[in-house]
C-alpha cells in the first residue's frame, strides 16, 4: 500500500469511493441525506483547493482517502473513507496517522463522526481522541466531535 497527495484529476474516483464508504453509514442511520452521499463534483473539486487530500492506493488503485487542513494551531480531518471491500486492515488508522503526521504546526486536532459508529469511535479513541461534544447532523444523524491534544517534543 501507497499513502500519497491525491492529484486533482482523480477527484471524481475518490467521489465515488467515499460514496461507496459512506453508504453503509446511510443503511446504518436509515439517513440517505448524509452530506457524503449527496456531495458533487463541484464540491469536492471546491473542497481540493482548500484542504490537503491523500489517498491509499494499492496497484495505483485508490482504496482509500483522507482531507485535512488546518485553521491557526488546530488541525481538521474529514472523510477518512476506505474502500468497503479493504475495510478493517489498519488502511483508515494508516491515512489517519499520515494526516495527523502533516499537521505539523497543530496544538489540536478535531473531527467528527456519527455517534452510533461505535467502530469508528473506537479507532478514533484508540489514537487519542476524545468526545468533546456532539450536535445534530440530520434529522436521523448526530456526530460526535472529537479531539486530539498534540504535544510536541
Amino acid at each position: 500500500m501507497i499513502i500519497r497527495k491525491a492529484a486533482k484529476n482523480e477527484l471524481s474516483v475518490i467521489l465515488e469511493l467515499q460514496k461507496r464508504a459512506f453508504y453503509s453509514e446511510a443503511v446504518f442511520y436509515n439517513d440517505f441525506t448524509i452530506p457524503p452521499l449527496n456531495q458533487s463534483i463541484e464540491e469536492i473539486e471546491r473542497e481540493f483547493t482548500e484542504k490537503q487530500f491523500l489517498v491509499a492506493t494499492i496497484n495505483n488503485i485508490i482504496i482509500g482517502s483522507v482531507r485535512f487542513n488546518n485553521i491557526d494551531t488546530t488541525g481538521y480531518i474529514g472523510k477518512l473513507i476506505v474502500s468497503p471491500d479493504h475495510q478493517n486492515k489498519g488502511i483508515g488508522r494508516t491515512l489517519l496517522q499520515e494526516a495527523e503526521k502533516n499537521l505539523q504546526s497543530v496544538s489540536r486536532i478535531e473531527l467528527f463522526t456519527g455517534e452510533k459508529s461505535l467502530k469508528n469511535i473506537r479507532l478514533y479513541q484508540s489514537l487519542d481522541y476524545t468526545i468533546i461534544s456532539s450536535i445534530p447532523d440530520t434529522d436521523k444523524v448526530t456526530l460526535v466531535l472529537m479531539q486530539k491534544t498534540i504535544t510536541r517534543v
